[in-house]
C-alpha cells in the first residue's frame, strides 16, 4: 500500500514575536512567518505559498529580505544550533541557496539580520552572552569579520546596513548606539557615544550618514555620523475622556528626507524587559519605516504616527495619526486596539503600510487614505481577518458545512470556511475557552469555558448563547456523529447531553484523573475515553458501563481515537509511543522515535492515520500501521500540537498547536491520487437568521423600498420639467430656422435676377472682343512677318562666321598635335638611356652589399665559437685564471668594437646607395607628370571646342525663342488694347448705379425716420388715455363713498320714523317726536336733493368711462397690430439695406480692381506716368473715356482681390464662348487665332517694351 501524502494548503495564524516578521516580495505579495513556515501571501487573489522551515526546527527567530527582493534569510534553531537559510525567493518552488551552520566562533541563536545594499554581504547578530557582530559574505558561506557589540549583556534589538555603503553598518541596543565601517578586514566604531543612554528599540537609515532612532520613552533621535542632529519626543496624554492622544512636545533642528527602508524588529519580550522600568506614560517605538515623504513610527498601543517633511525648511512634523479599529466583538471593545505595534512595512510603491501587533494581529491602510482624513485619525484594517493570538485548545468541523470551529485561550471562538478560506464569524468573551464541538448540520456549537458550559446558535452574523449549564472548566466535548446527544468532560466524569429537550441523561464515572479526550463511534452507541490518569475506558451508553477498559498508570494519555469499525482503539500519550488497543489489551505500540505524541487522528475510510509531535511536525502513515520507521513527517507549527481531525470526505486534514496557528492539508496518496470519500448531497448553504433581525431586516427593505419611490417620483418630476423647458427651446429654433429660411430664399431670387442681366452684358461685350482680336491679329501677322525677314540675314551671317572660326581652330589642332609628338620621342629616349644606366649601378651595389654581409656572418660565427669555447674554460677553471679570463674579455671587447664600426660603415654604404636610387625614382615620377600635363593640355583643347559648338547651337535656340516671343507680344498687346477701352467704358454705368443705390437708401431711411415719429405719436396717445384712466377711476370711488353716506343717512331716518309710529295714539309725542325728526333732518334736504342730481350726474359718467374703456381697448389693439406691421417693415428694409450695403461693397470693389487695372495698363504700354492710383487722378487715356474721380473704400485689399476673381471668372467664361463658337460650322474669323494666357501677360508686355 503507498504512504499517504499531505500537502500544506492554508494557514490561519501569525508568529509575531519574529523579528522584521513582514516582507514585501513585490507589491501584492508579503512575507510573514506563520507556525514552521514562512508564507507567501498574495493579498489580491488570497492564495498561499509555503517557505518550508528546517527539519526539526525547534523556533524561527528573525527574517530578512534582500533590497533586491530575490533572497530571504530566515534565522532558526535547530536541536539547539543557530542555523541560518538562505532563499531563492525567484524560484518556484523556493530553494535552498546557502545554509550558514557551521560556525568557529561561540554562538546560541542570531537575533537580527540584514542584507547589504548590493546583496552580497550578510550582517547577523548573536544574542548575549556573546554578543557578536558577523560580517558574511554569504555566498561563499565566508566570514570577513567579526566583532563583540557588547560586554554589559545587554540586549542587542537591531543590526543594519546603510542603504548605500557596503561597509557601513549601524547596532542598537539597550544603552547602545554604535555605527562600525568595514575596513581592512575588520569592523571598526567610527561614532563615541555621548550624554544620557537610552534604551534604543529601532532605527532606520535616512541617507549615507544619517539615522533614526527610537527608544522606549518615546523619544526620536537623528545622528548624523554619529553625533545627534535633532530629536523630538512622543507623549501619551491621559485626557478628560480617558482616550489617550499623542502629541509632540519637542524639536531641535532639521531631519531630512527619509528613504523607504523598513525596519527589523528586535525580540519583543526583550524590548518589554528592558523597557519595565520606564513609566507607562511614555510610549515605546518598537518599529519605524520610512517612505518618500518621511516616515512612520509606531508611538504606544495602537497608534502610528506618520511624520512629512516641511516645505519652507528640512523640518519634519507629525502629520498624521494612524489606529488600530476597535473591534466590536471583542468582550472589551475599548481596550481592543491597544496592541503594541511590532513591525511596519511600506509596499515598493509606497501605496500600501502593513503593520503586526503583539496580539498576532496582521492590519494595512492604503496610504492615499490618510491624505483624505486630513486632520482626522485615519484607521487600519484588517490585512486578511482577526487572528488567533493565544494557544488554540479546540478544533471541532461538521458534515453539511466547510466550517472548521476553534477556541483558543484569547477567550474567542472563531468559525472558518476551509472552502474559500475565510473567517465567517467570531466573537471574544469574558472567560477562556477551553473545549469546542460543531453540531453535524453546522447549525449549532458547544464550548466549554472556564465558568460554564454553553451551547450555542450560529446566526447569520453572530454566536447567540440559547443554553448554559454548570459544568466548569470543560477541557473536552464532542457532539455525536448523528448530531442527537453530545458529551461534556467536568473533571474526571463525563456528562450526556440530548439537543432535544438539552438535559442531562447520563454522567459516566470511573476516571480517577482528568479526562483529556472523548471520541464516538461510528452508530453514537459507544463513547471512548482516555485521561491523565493512564486510563483508556469504552462505554455502553444504553447501558452508561463500561464494556472495556485499558489502565497504564506509566502513561498520561493525550488523545484518542476509534477505527470506522470501532473495533480498535488508538492512543496517544507522554510514553512516547502510538498504541493499538482492542479488548481490553494492548495489541501493538509504535515507537515516536524521540517525540512525544500530542495528537492522533484517522481517516473515515480507515486507510491513513495521522499524528501530531510536541515539537509541531504532522506524521503521515498508512494503516494498518507499519512495524518499520515508514512514514511522512512534515514541518507545521512552532509548538506542540493540540488537535487533529480529518473532514468528514477525507480530503482536509485540519491541525492546530500552541502557537495560535491553524493549518489545512491536501490528503494525498504517494501516486497523487485524492483518498476521498463521494458525497451523496452537497454542502448545506442554510444559515440560522432570529425573527426579531428579519423583521428589522423587513422593515429597512420598507423604508428602502418607499425611499426608491420618492426618488422615481421625484425623478420623473424633473425630467417632465426638462422636457417641457426643452420643447420650449426646440420651438423658438425652428421658427428662427424657418425666417432665416425665408430672408436666404429672397435674397437667392435677387442673386438670379443680377445674374441674368449679367450674362446678357458678357454676352454682348464678347461679341465686341471678338471683331476687336480679328482686326488686331492680321496687324500682328504683317509686323512679325517683316522682323523674321530681318532675323534671317543676321542668322546667316552667324553662320558664315563660325565655319570660319571651326577652320582656323581644327589647323591649331593639327600643329600642336605634330609639335607634341616629337617632343615625347625625344624625352623617352633619353630618359630610357639613363634609367639603364643606374639599373646597373644599382645591381653592382646591391652585389657588394651581400658580399660584405657574408664576410660579416661569417666572422661573427667565428667569434660566437671562440666566446662558447672561452666561456667552457672560464668555467672550468675560474678560481686559477680569474686575472687571464679579464684580459681576454678585453681583448674580445677591442675585436667586437671594431667589428661594430665595421658593420656600421657597411649599413651606411647600403643607406647611400638606396637614396640613389630614389633620387632615380623620383626623377622617373617628375617625367610622367610632364607626360600627363601634356595629355591634360590635349584633352582641353577639345573640350573647349565643344563647348564653342555648344555655345552657338545655344545662340540659335535664343534667337528662334525670341522670334516666338516678339508674335506672342504682338497679338497679346491688341488684346490688352481692347481690353482698357472695355473696362473703361464699364465704369462709368457701375457709377450711375452706385448714385441711384445711395438715392434708394437715403428714401428708405427718411420713411423709417416716419415710421419713428409715428410710433411715438402712439406712445403718447397711449399715455394720455392712462392719465384719463386714473382719473375717472378715482371719481368714481368719490361717487361710491357718497352714494354710502347717504344711503347711512335714509337708513337713520326709517329709524327714526318707525320710533315715531310708536306714538301713533299718543298725538302730543307724536308731534314732538315730528319735530324733532323735522329739525334733526330739515336742514339737509337740499343734500337730498344734490343726491338726486349726484345720480344722474353718476349715471353720465359711468356711460362715458365705458365709451372711453371700449375706444382705449380698440386703440390698444390698433397699436398692437401696427406695431406687428412696423416690425415686418423694419425686418424687409433692414435685410434690403444689408443687401444694398453688400451690393455697394461688391460695386467698389469692382471699380477699384477696373481702375487699378487701366493704370497698371498704361504703365506698361508707357502711355502714362507710373504713379500711385490713389494720390493723382486718372488721367484721360482715350478720347471715349471720361475720367472718372476715385473714390474712397475699406478693406481695399479684399476688395481688389475679390474684383480679381471675378474678372478672371469672366475671362474664362468668355475663353469657353470662343471655343463653342468655333466649332459651330461656318465660323472661321478666329480659326488661326489663340489668345495668350494671362499669367504670362505682364511678363510679355514687359519683354515687348523693352
Amino acid at each position: 500500500m503507498s504512504a499517504v501524502v499531505a500537502q500544506s494548503l492554508h494557514v490561519f495564524g501569525l508568529r509575531s514575536h519574529v523579528a522584521n516578521n513582514i516582507c514585501y516580495f513585490d507589491e501584492q505579495i508579503i512575507i510573514f512567518p506563520s507556525g514552521n513556515y514562512c508564507v507567501k501571501y498574495n493579498v489580491d487573489q488570497k492564495w498561499q505559498k509555503f517557505i518550508p522551515g528546517s527539519d526539526r526546527s525547534q523556533a524561527m527567530l528573525a527574517l530578512s529580505i534582500s533590497p533586491n527582493r530575490r533572497y530571504l534569510a530566515i534565522s532558526e534553531t535547530v536541536q539547539e544550533k543557530p542555523v541560518i537559510t538562505i532563499y531563492e525567493l525567484s524560484s518556484i518552488p523556493c530553494r535552498k541557496r546557502r545554509v550558514l551552520n557551521n560556525f568557529d566562533f561561540q554562538v546560541q541563536k542570531f537575533i537580527s539580520m540584514a542584507f547589504s545594499p548590493d546583496s552580497k554581504y550578510l550582517l547577523t547578530q548573536t544574542s548575549p552572552p556573546e554578543s557578536n557582530l558577523v560580517y558574511w559574505l554569504w555566498e561563499k558561506q565566508k566570514v570577513m569579520a567579526i566583532i563583540r557589540t557588547d560586554t554589559q549583556n545587554n540586549p542587542v534589538y537591531q543590526v543594519s546596513f546603510s542603504p548605500q555603503d557596503n561597509t557601513q553598518v549601524c547596532v542598537t541596543g539597550n544603552g547602545m548606539f554604535k555605527l562600525l565601517r568595514f575596513t581592512e578586514g575588520t569592523l571598526k566604531q567610527t561614532n563615541f557615544q555621548r550624554g544620557e543612554l537610552h534604551n534604543y528599540l529601532a532605527h532606520t537609515w535616512v541617507a549615507d550618514d544619517k539615522i533614526i532612532v527610537g527608544t522606549d520613552t518615546g523619544k526620536l533621535f537623528l545622528f548624523e555620523s554619529g553625533d545627534q542632529r535633532w530629536e523630538t519626543s512622543i507623549m501619551v496624554k491621559e485626557p478628560a475622556l480617558g482616550s489617550k492622544s499623542l502629541d509632540i512636545i519637542q524639536e531641535s533642528e532639521s531631519l531630512i528626507e527619509f528613504p523607504p527602508v523598513s525596519s527589523p524588529l528586535p525580540s519583543y519580550e526583550q524590548m518589554v524587559a528592558a523597557s519595565s522600568h520606564s513609566q507607562m506614560s511614555m510610549p515605546q517605538v518598537f518599529a519605524i519605516a520610512a517612505y518618500s515623504k518621511g516616515f512612520a513610527c509606531s508611538a504606544g498601543p495602537g497608534r502610528v504616527l506618520l511624520f512629512e517633511k516641511m516645505e519652507e525648511k528640512d523640518v519634519y512634523r507629525e502629520s498624521r495619526e494612524i489606529r488600530l479599529p476597535v473591534d466590536p466583538q471583542s468582550n472589551d471593545p475599548s481596550q481592543s486596539d491597544k496592541q503594541d505595534i511590532l513591525c511596519l512595512c511600506f509596499s515598493p510603491s509606497e501605496e500600501t503600510l502593513v503593520a503586526s501587533t503583539s496580539k498576532n494581529q496582521l492590519y494595512s491602510i492604503t496610504m492615499s487614505l490618510t491624505e483624505i482624513s486630513k486632520g482626522e485619525a485615519a484607521h487600519f484594517e484588517y490585512l486578511m481577518y482577526p487572528l488567533h493570538s493565544a494557544s488554540i485548545t479546540g478544533l471541532a468541523t461538521c458534515i453539511r458545512k466547510p466550517l472548521i470551529a476553534t477556541c483558543s485561550l484569547d477567550r474567542s471562538v472563531r468559525i472558518w470556511n476551509y472552502e474559500t478560506n475565510t473567517l465567517e464569524l467570531y466573537k471574544e468573551y469574558q472567560e477562556e475557552a477551553y473545549s469546542i464541538s460543531l453540531h453535524p448540520s453546522g447549525h449549532f456549537i458547544v464550548v466549554g469555558f472556564a465558568d460554564k458550559l454553553r451551547l450555542m446558535n450560529l446566526l447569520i452574523d453572530d454566536i447567540r448563547s440559547f443554553k448554559e449549564y454548570s459544568v466548569r472548566g470543560s477541557r473536552e466535548c464532542s457532539f455525536s456523529n448523528g448530531g442527537h446527544l453530545f458529551a461534556a468532560v467536568n473533571g474526571n466524569v463525563i456528562h450526556i447531553y440530548t439537543t432535544t429537550n438539552l438535559e442531562n441523561i447520563l454522567s459516566l464515572k470511573g476516571h480517577t484523573g482528568k479526562i483529556r479526550s472523548v471520541v464516538w463511534n461510528a452508530d453514537d452507541s459507544k463513547l471512548i475515553s482516555g485521561g491523565t490518569d493512564g486510563a483508556v475506558y469504552e462505554w455502553n451508553l444504553s447501558t452508561g458501563k463500561r464494556e472495556t477498559e485499558c489502565v497504564l498508570k506509566s502513561c498520561s494519555y493525550n488523545c484518542v481515537t476509534i477505527s470506522p469499525d470501532a473495533k480498535i482503539i488508538f492512543a496517544v500519550g507522554t510514553d512516547n509511543t502510538l498504541k493499538e488497543i482492542a479488548d481490553s489489551s494492548i495489541l501493538r505500540e509504535i515507537p515516536a522515535f524521540d517525540v512525544t505524541y500530542t495528537a492522533v487522528a484517522i481517516s473515515h475510510s480507515g486507510r491513513m492515520m495521522f499524528v501530531g509531535t510536541s515539537v509541531g511536525t504532522i506524521r503521515a502513515m498508512r494503516y494498518p500501521l507499519p512495524l518499520q520507521k515508514e512514514f511522512n513527517e512534515y514541518q507545521a507549527h512552532a509548538g506542540p500540537v493540540t488537535k487533529m481531525l480529518l473532514t468528514f470526505d477525507d480530503q482536509f486534514l485540519l491541525t492546530t498547536a500552541e502557537d495560535g496557528c491553524l493549518f489545512t492539508w491536501k490528503v494525498f496518496d504517494k501516486d497523487g491520487r485524492g483518498i476521498k470519500r463521494e458525497r451523496e448531497v452537497g454542502f448545506a448553504e442554510e444559515v440560522l437568521v432570529t425573527k426579531t433581525d428579519m423583521e428589522e431586516k423587513a422593515q429597512v427593505m420598507l423604508e428602502l423600498k418607499t425611499r426608491v419611490e420618492e426618488l422615481k417620483m421625484e425623478n420623473e418630476y424633473q425630467l417632465r420639467l426638462k422636457d417641457m423647458n426643452y420643447s420650449e427651446k426646440i420651438k423658438g429654433l425652428t421658427d428662427k430656422f424657418l425666417q432665416e429660411m425665408e430672408s436666404l430664399k429672397t435674397k437667392n431670387q435677387v442673386l438670379r435676377t443680377e445674374k441674368e442681366k449679367q450674362d446678357i452684358s458678357h454676352h454682348e461685350r464678347m461679341e465686341e472682343l471678338l471683331d476687336k482680336q480679328s482686326r488686331e491679329l492680321q496687324d500682328l501677322e504683317s509686323c512679325n512677318n517683316q522682323k523674321l525677314l530681318l532675323e534671317y540675314e543676321k542668322y546667316q551671317e552667324l553662320q558664315l562666321k563660325s565655319q570660319r572660326m571651326q577652320e582656323e581652330y581644327e589647323k591649331q589642332l593639327r600643329d600642336n598635335d605634330e609639335t607634341k609628338s616629337q617632343a615625347l620621342e625625344e624625352l623617352t629616349e633619353f630618359y630610357e638611356a639613363k634609367l639603364q644606366e643606374k639599373t646597373t649601378l644599382l645591381e653592382e651595389a646591391q652585389e657588394d652589399v651581400r658580399q660584405q654581409l657574408r664576410e660579416f656572418e661569417e666572422t661573427k660565427k667565428q667569434i660566437e665559437e671562440d666566446e662558447d669555447r672561452e666561456i667552457q674554460d672560464i668555467k672550468t677553471k675560474y678560481e686559477k685564471k680569474l686575472r687571464d679570463e679579464k684580459e681576454s674579455n678585453l681583448r674580445l671587447k677591442g675585436e667586437t668594437g671594431i667589428m661594430r664600426k665595421k658593420f656600421s660603415s657597411l649599413q651606411k654604404e647600403i643607406e647611400e646607395r638606396t637614396n640613389d636610387i630614389e633620387t632615380l625614382k623620383g626623377e622617373q615620377v617628375k617625367l610622367q607628370g610632364v607626360i600627363k600635363s601634356l595629355e591634360k593640355d590635349i584633352q582641353g583643347f577639345k573640350r573647349e571646342i565643344q563647348e564653342r559648338d555648344e555655345t552657338i547651337q545655344d545662340k540659335e535656340k535664343r534667337i528662334y525663342d525670341l522670334k516666338k516671343k516678339n508674335q506672342e507680344l504682338g497679338k497679346f498687346k491688341f488684346v490688352l488694347d481692347y481690353k482698357i477701352k472695355e473696362l473703361k467704358k464699364q465704369i462709368e454705368p457701375r457709377e450711375n448705379e452706385i448714385r441711384v443705390m445711395k438715392e434708394q437708401i437715403q428714401e428708405m431711411e427718411a420713411e423709417l425716420e416716419h415710421f419713428h415719429k409715428q410710433n411715438t405719436q402712439l406712445e403718447l396717445n397711449i399715455t394720455e388715455l392712462w392719465q384719463k384712466l386714473r382719473a375717472t377711476d378715482q371719481e368714481m370711488r368719490r361717487e361710491r363713498q357718497k352714494e354710502r353716506d347717504l344711503e347711512a343717512l335714509v337708513k337713520r331716518f326709517k329709524t327714526d320714523l318707525h320710533n315715531c309710529v310708536a306714538y301713533i295714539q299718543e298725538p302730543r309725542l307724536l308731534k314732538e317726536k315730528v319735530r324733532g325728526l323735522f329739525e334733526k333732518y330739515v336742514q339737509r334736504a337740499d343734500m337730498v336733493e344734490i343726491a338726486g342730481l349726484n345720480t344722474d350726474l353718476q349715471q353720465e359718467y359711468s356711460r362715458q368711462r365705458e365709451h372711453l374703456e371700449r375706444n382705449l381697448a380698440t386703440l390698444k389693439k390698433k397699436v398692437v397690430k401696427e406695431g406687428e406691421l412696423h416690425r415686418a417693415d423694419y425686418v424687409r428694409i433692414m435685410q434690403e439695406n444689408v443687401s444694398l450695403i453688400k451690393e455697394i461693397n461688391e460695386l467698389r470693389r469692382e471699380l477699384k480692381f477696373t481702375r487699378s487695372q487701366v493704370y497698371d495698363l498704361e504703365a506698361a504700354l508707357k502711355l502714362t506716368k507710373k504713379v500711385r492710383p490713389q494720390e493723382v487722378s486718372e488721367t484721360e487715356p482715350s478720347k471715349d473715356m471720361p475720367s472718372t474721380a476715385p473714390t474712397t473704400r475699406l478693406n481695399e485689399k479684399e476688395e481688389t482681390g475679390r474684383i480679381i476673381e471675378m474678372q478672371r471668372l469672366e475671362i474664362q467664361r468668355l475663353r469657353d464662348q470662343i471655343q463653342e463658337q468655333e466649332q459651330v460650322p461656318g465660323f472661321h474669323t478666329l480659326t488661326a487665332v489663340r489668345l495668350p494666357s494671362l499669367s504670362n501677360s505682364e511678363a510679355d508686355f514687359e519683354v515687348k517694351t523693352n
